[in-house]
């Protein structure tokens, strides 16, 4: 055993935490433990979990001095039946079982839907080979003595803890074999976030390296000034009358100090002004001569807007120097230039990731301070933690350059998954270390004067009742069924419409199966050319026609049958202005034919969404007992806003609202979108006394934004994680403040109160480790530290190597040829262009709808296909410099080996690893 092997074994030693149950390998590692600690391990299986256990079998196996215990360790693994663990500490590469923490992400969300439907005997002999033979033993055991739920839940600890890599694929067998409903959660789940983001259109240039994040869930932040700073009128300079509070004070101690801190204090207590407290002392603590320089990271373009004018305002007096950088700017002067030539920077982080990765900023030794807004995103691959990477790599490669002091601010570190306090407690040290904080600032001694400035609204469940009958939906299956039917009759031979049985519609699963087709259909072949191109088009019709379906379903179920109706007569209005070919003509008479029977039943009374009426008595209620009273109202899509707004306008039980709508940047089906003057109209409006007095709002809302006078907030069918949870209960700051969930799913109500035990568990996790000697706390958070390093190091991929093969793309909704790689141009390194006469005769233009000039381009139209029965978005036509270039996305087209033929679909550019030659103006010239 080698001190290298020793450390690598310490290293990766949550692995084995994960998935060793020690138990089952005592009785191969006899002759290296002692009597006493075999006992010991099994004490700690029986009294506290395998996990535990692990941990000191970890423990006592680090401390063994004797010659070849390393190998006996590898042989009870391989006796024992931990193959994937012993070949992954074998050669010291955890990918393997690495991969397999979406799969078991998923089965924690899926655990209690697991209990309920599955017998575990019926499919323990297909999955049998995935688990340890002693853990089905003890399956059986327990199904026998205390039942199936119990059993199921004996089954899933031990899913959780196999190793074997193909256990999903196995699971899902096992699952189809016994026709388990529960199959259709397992298969649909691995890739929900595909669905999430069906819809999303770039609303800039494409770009290979994503800059600034647009996205619903969650859509940011800050788009008003921070309620506890001092007016501009009221200051002249740093020392004027207004005074930080204590609590303030409290929270920013430990960073005057010089200490890595995480400041984690509710929404509305002022965060951004100790930060402004914090930068003025690191300022003023330099020794003279010397200078800081100060960097702000601001996720999102509302939070940079804000955060450059906040601190532009209060130190451009003090003879300072402020800049924000964003992707809007980077090409106006060049960044290294920006951050030598000011005191204070506010960037988006990506604008930072891309800088170090090319080399314009060397290192982080060029900032003395380092503020992460919303530092809870620092994991895995958010631009936060890609920049701590550089730091880590400094600090613990012994550079010899100074390290910036870190602070990050937070409403919630989160406990990630854990379920105990020692869990959270891990996950936040984990947080710790991504950020190198020391310390974790809380208000404890000015308690009582934060609750008088932060109000915690007081919470109340709602089950609200669905419609027992449901007409419209009735008709709307018909009309589903009857397009399966017709998508079955062009072609059934691709595998998921083999799978189009038993799909519920008006649900996420059934959307995730309309894209899983869509992806499908989009690369099969065929000998025939022109067959293949009529086969895609027809199914790409006939699923995007379910699509729209589905998307009226979830209206009708949150809201009026109406807005439904609306949503599918907007939507075939469109579909009759464009190409309008055969089948688009027929499945149109379809509707048209039940349309007056739909119309009928949507202005029946009795057909009312039971949902909406405990909506608007919730809603009379709060008004009546306070006139005054200002609401935000929480929905999940922009659909649902738009159609809950028309509610509450044609509502005359609701006449006393006036209602604003606040959502994001992005692109939906349905066409909303609000520029940033227009969320903060909003804002200003819905501060104003006498305007808008409730707020109907997306996730947009959760975080950041200053409503102080926000005295009631609903949920209505939204929950999502506990840090989303403090954060929208933290829209309600006024004294007196409730905050409602209203929802028809009893699971929504159990995961809100999941949330809420999460936050006490949050809460009593900080609270122990502010108690542990700081030492200790800094001693854990290195080895942390050392553990992640390893990780990454040993899991660092060689760039892939670029194919040169000449590749053809094909529309991906008809198939036609739009062009060579060879023919394809990198424009600054993030936007792809076109070469050549012969693709300008692929593609037709219409007139942009937004056309607008961002960085060297300008926007002038839009392209599609020109086959005029097909017309699918490819892309943009733009002014660049001098040049008029068409540029094409990636996700329009499908990529097929001209010398194979196979075919395939990347999501982005970035994906596609083909040899990109650099666009050059001399050879445009030619």
């Amino acid at each position: 055993m080698t001190t290298e092997q020793r450390r690598n074994l310490q290293a990766f030693g949550d692995y084995v935490r994960k998935i060793l149950d020690p138990t089952y390998i005592l009785s191969y590692m006899t002759s290296w433990f002692r009597e006493d600690e075999v006992q010991c391990i099994q004490a700690e299986r029986n009294n506290k979990g395998p996990t535990e256990a692990a941990t000191l079998f970890l423990k006592y196996l680090l401390e063994l001095q004797e010659e070849g215990w390393f190998r006996g360790f590898l042989d009870a693994l391989a006796h024992a039946g931990y193959s994937g663990l012993y070949e992954a500490i074998e050669s010291w590469d955890f990918q393997k079982i690495e991969k397999l923490e979406e799969y078991r992400l998923l089965l924690k969300r899926l655990q209690p839907e697991f209990k309920t439907r599955i017998n575990p005997e019926d499919i323990l002999p297909e999955i049998s080979e995935c688990l340890i033979k002693q853990e089905c033993e003890e399956i059986v055991q327990v199904c026998s003595n205390k039942g199936t739920m119990a059993g199921a839940e004996k089954m899933v600890e031990c899913l959780l803890r196999s190793d074997k890599e193909n256990w999903p694929k196995t699971l899902t067998f096992a699952l189809e074999k016994e026709e388990s409903r529960f199959s259709e959660l397992w298969i649909v789940g691995k890739d929900i976030k595909d669905a999430e983001m069906k819809d999303l259109e770039d609303e800039r240039l494409e770009t290979s390296e994503v800059q600034i994040f647009y996205q619903e869930d969650p859509e940011y932040q800050n788009l008003s000034q921070n309620s506890c700073l001092p007016s501009e009128e009221s200051h002249t300079s740093w020392h004027s009358p207004f005074k930080p509070r204590n609590y303030q004070l409290e929270l920013a101690l430990p960073a005057k100090e010089g200490k890595n801190t995480i400041i984690c204090a509710p929404t509305g207590c002022g965060k951004t002004f100790v930060s402004l407290l914090i930068c003025e002392h690191h300022f003023n603590n330099f020794p003279q001569g010397q200078k800081g320089k100060v960097v702000f990271f601001a996720n999102q373009i509302p939070v940079y807007e804000q955060q450059k004018s906040v601190f532009s305002k209060y130190f451009e007096r003090l003879g300072y120097k402020v800049t924000g950088i964003s992707g809007a700017t980077t090409e106006n002067i060049p960044v290294k230039q920006m951050v030598e030539n000011n005191d204070i920077i506010i960037l988006t982080p990506q604008i930072l990731v891309n800088n170090l990765k090319n080399g314009t900023i060397p290192s982080l030794s060029i900032f003395t301070l380092m503020i992460f807004d919303e530092c809870h995103n620092t994991s895995k691959q958010h631009p936060y933690n890609m920049i701590m990477f550089h730091y880590l790599d400094q600090k613990l490669g012994g550079s010899s350059g100074p390290l910036p002091q870190v602070i990050g601010l937070t409403a919630s570190v989160g406990v990630g998954d854990a379920k105990n306090t020692e869990e959270a407690i891990d996950y936040i040290c984990k947080l710790c270390a991504s950020l190198d904080a020391s310390v974790i600032a809380t208000v404890k001694d000015n308690l009582e004067e934060l609750e008088q400035v932060v109000h915690k609204p007081q919470k109340f469940f709602r089950k609200v009742e669905s419609r027992t009958t449901d007409k419209f939906k009735c008709i709307m299956s018909q009309l589903m069924r009857a397009i399966e039917n017709l998508a079955k009759s062009i072609y059934e031979d691709i595998e998921s419409l083999s799978q189009i049985k038993n799909r519920e519609f008006g649900t996420q699963k059934y959307e995730q199966w309309i894209v899983t087709i869509q992806k499908e259909c989009s690369v099969f072949k065929m000998p025939d050319k022109d067959e293949e191109s009529r086969i895609c088009k027809a199914l790409f019709l006939y699923t995007s026609h379910l699509r729209k379906y589905n998307d009226a379903l979830i209206i009708n179920e949150h809201a009026r049958m109406k807005d439904a109706l609306d949503y599918l007569k907007h939507f075939f209005s469109n579909v009759r202005a464009a190409g309008f070919n055969e089948i688009e003509q027929d499945l149109t008479r379809r509707f048209e034919e039940k349309l007056q029977e739909l119309e009928s039943i949507s202005r029946d009374p009795s057909n009312e969404n039971p949902k909406l009426e405990d909506l608007c008595f919730v809603l009379q209620e709060e008004y009546h007992f306070n006139q005054e009273t200002k609401t935000i109202l929480f929905v999940k899509t922009r659909a649902l806003v738009d159609a809950l707004k028309k509610w509450i306008e044609e509502n005359s039980n609701l006449s006393f609202l006036k209602p604003g709508i606040l959502t994001g940047h992005g692109k939906t089906n349905q066409n909303i979108r609000m520029t940033l003057p227009a969320q903060k109209c909003i804002l200003d409006s819905f501060r104003a006394s006498g305007d808008n007095n409730i707020l109907i709002a997306t996730s947009v809302a959760d975080e950041g934004i200053d409503i102080a006078q926000c005295n009631l907030v609903i949920l209505y069918e939204y929950v999502g994680n506990v840090i989303k949870m403090i954060q929208t209960r933290g829209r309600g700051r006024a004294k007196g403040s409730k905050c409602f969930l209203l929802t028809s799913n009893n699971d929504v109500i159990e995961k809100e109160k999941i949330n809420i035990c999460k936050e006490k568990m949050m809460n009593d996790s900080i609270l122990n480790l502010q108690k542990w000697d700081e030492a200790v706390f800094k001693e854990k958070i290195l080895y942390i530290q050392n553990q992640e390093k390893l990780l990454r190091d040993s899991q660092e991929k060689a760039k892939p190597i670029p194919d040169k093969e000449n590749k053809k793309l094909l529309c991906r909704k008809c198939k036609t040829l739009a062009c060579f790689t060879a023919d394809i141009r990198v424009v600054e390194e993030s936007h792809y262009t076109v070469l050549g006469g012969a693709f300008k005769e692929c593609f037709v233009t219409k007139p942009h709808p937004r056309p607008k000039t961002y960085m060297n381009f300008e926007k002038r139209a839009k392209i599609f296909c020109a086959r005029q029965d097909c017309c699918h978005d490819w892309g943009i036509f733009v002014k660049y410099k001098t040049f008029e270039i068409p540029v094409i996305k990636i996700e329009s087209f499908v990529v097929e080996d001209v010398a194979t033929g196979i075919q395939m679909l990347y999501p982005k550019w970035k994906n596609f690893h083909f040899e990109k030659i650099p666009f050059d103006a001399a050879e445009m010239s030619k």
